[in-house]
């Protein structure tokens, strides 16, 4: 699996975002933090390295 892709992303932002209370202005904030998530399932993902996770 590569780097996620944007609609893999929004999907995952989205999800969190109405768990979290749907709370306004942090649109950015769940979004890092989808992408995060998506690319730590990756083990193989350069990016993942334990200062990262």
């Amino acid at each position: 699996m590569g780097k996620p892709i944007e609609k893999e992303i929004a999907a995952r932002a989205y999800k969190l975002w109405q768990e979290h209370g749907q709370p306004e202005g942090r649109d950015d904030e769940f979004w890092h933090l989808a992408e995060q998530e998506l690319l730590n399932q990756d083990k193989s993902s350069p990016l993942r390295t334990p200062d990262t996770l």
